[in-house]
Order: structure tokens, then sequence, then C-alpha cells
């Protein structure tokens, strides 16, 4: 007999490497079966049918591989939504969350919101950001057609109005006048050589991780382009690296004459820095 129970505990075996194999495990059975966690663990007897351990084997063995769940599964959790992920997007994560929240704070200060979503990716940030503030209007833009695609899928799904541009950084906004009140934007920020020895290289999209020789290369180009795009006293949030504050403040006081604050992330590692167009160091 194979049941609930007995397919996870082979599979915890199966992923015994993996920091997260029982969760790994749980959410590609209940994706195997249309079910939820709390199921697989009350009717751990429950015997799957033959296809289902088919199904649910097949999986496995993609995880095993090092295929991330969340490609595996076409989605992911962030804040409070379940967004559609593929191969063509970054896998949005936890830490890119603490942005988000800083944005919902500062934007609840300014009525009417005019929020841009720079490099969008799978449309985590702006769909998000959309959806808790529905008198908001949101631009998001990003260079990759495939990846809009995705983010497009996010808004309908949330049913959620945004503007989609593609172009590099905030290009699209600039060529039409656009400007904003705050700029949300997860660029990549790893450096070039640091990222071939990652295992978010072999799955995810490099132009969403590579951020050239010291993982900055995005950042004076965005910074150039902040005060054609941003009304004055609009705020600006960075993901960077958790090497990259000292470097990223230098670059704003250098090109914008504003001070940074940096926050730091669950792990108390600095990751977001934020800044106000137009107020001097």
């Amino acid at each position: 007999m194979n049941t609930i129970g007995a397919a996870l505990r082979n599979a915890y075996g199966e992923l015994a490497p993996c920091e997260s194999a029982e969760l790994d495990a749980q959410v590609l059975l209940a994706y195997a079966l249309d079910a939820d966690r709390v199921y697989l663990l009350a009717h751990g007897d429950i015997e799957l049918s033959g296809e289902q351990q088919r199904c649910f084997t097949e999986l496995i063995n993609r995880r095993a591989a090092g295929e991330p769940v969340a490609y595996i599964i076409g989605s992911k959790s962030f804040y409070d939504l379940e967004l559609t992920v593929t191969p063509e997007v970054l896998i949005p994560r936890p830490e890119t969350e603490l942005l988000l929240e800083e944005a919902l704070r500062l934007a609840a200060l300014t009525p009417a919101c005019h929020a841009a979503d720079i490099g969008t990716g799978s449309g985590a940030l702006a769909v998000t950001f959309a959806k808790h503030m529905p008198g908001s209007q949101v631009y998001a833009t990003d260079i990759s057609e495939k990846a809009l695609k995705i983010a497009r899928k996010n808004a309908k799904r949330h049913r959620v109005h945004i503007e989609f541009l593609q172009g590099n950084l905030a290009q699209p906004l600039l060529e039409r006048g656009i400007s904003v009140d705050l700029v949300m934007a997860n660029l990549p920020y790893i450096a070039t050589e640091e990222l071939a020895g990652l295992a978010v290289s072999k799955y995810e999209p490099a132009i969403a991780l590579d951020g050239g020789v010291d993982g900055l290369d995005c950042i004076p180009h965005i910074l150039g382009q902040l005060p054609q795009l941003c009304h004055k006293g609009a705020w600006v949030l960075l993901e960077i690296g958790a090497d990259q504050a000292v470097k990223v403040r230098r670059l704003v006081a250098e090109t914008l004459n504003a001070r940074c604050d940096v926050l730091q992330d669950y792990a108390g590692l600095d990751r977001i820095v934020r800044f106000q167009i137009g107020a001097d160091l």
C-alpha cells in the first residue's frame, strides 16, 4: 500500500540534501493531488493511485535535480498573493517583501500615489502594491517582453490595473513624459564572477541576476534617470546586495546629492536603500 504518509517519508529521504526537504515534498504532493498541505498531514493513510504516484515521483526527481519548486508548480507566494512564475522571471524572495512593505507605508502618505516598478519581472512588487493601493496609478517596466507577459498574467489574475511598458529601466516612462511619486526597483545586483558559482544561476534568468563586474551596473543608470522621472519629494527604494550599501550610498550622494537610509532584512543584512528626491545632504 502506497499511502500519502509513506510517499512523503520516501520523498523526504530523496530530498534530504535540501534544507527544505519536508516542505518541498509536501508542496509537490499537494500539487500532484490538487489538495493543500493540511489535507496531506491529516490524511496520511489515504492510498495514492498509480497515476498520482507516478506524477509525484516525477516532481520529486525534478526537485532532486535542483529545479526550484516554484518553477515546477508554476507558482510562488509573495506577501499575501500567489503569483505565476516561469523560468522567464526571477522567483520572488521574502527579502523583497520588505521593500514592498516600505513602499506601502510611504504610499499611504501620498493620496493617489503614482508609483513605478522598474525591472518588474513577474510583477511581484507592482501587482501586490496595486492590490493594496487601489487608488494608485502603477507603472511597471521590464526589458524582457517574456517577463512582461508573466507580469500581465499576474495583474489579470489579481484584477489590478497596471500600465506595463517594455524597455530598459525607466526609459519607456521617460519617453512618455511620465512622472511618479514612488520608485521601486529590484534590479540585478549579483557580480558576474560570483553568479557563476551560485545554484540560482542554473535555472533563473541571468538577465535578472547579473549586475556586472561589481553587481552595480544598473545603479548609475537608474540614478541618472530619476531627476526626470520623479516629482520633487518622491521616494526611491532599491534592493541591493548585502555588501553594497556603502557604494550605493556614495553613488546616490554623488549623483543626486541625497542621503540614503539602509534597511536590513530578516537576517540583519543590508538589503534596501531608501532616499528621497530633492532631499539634500
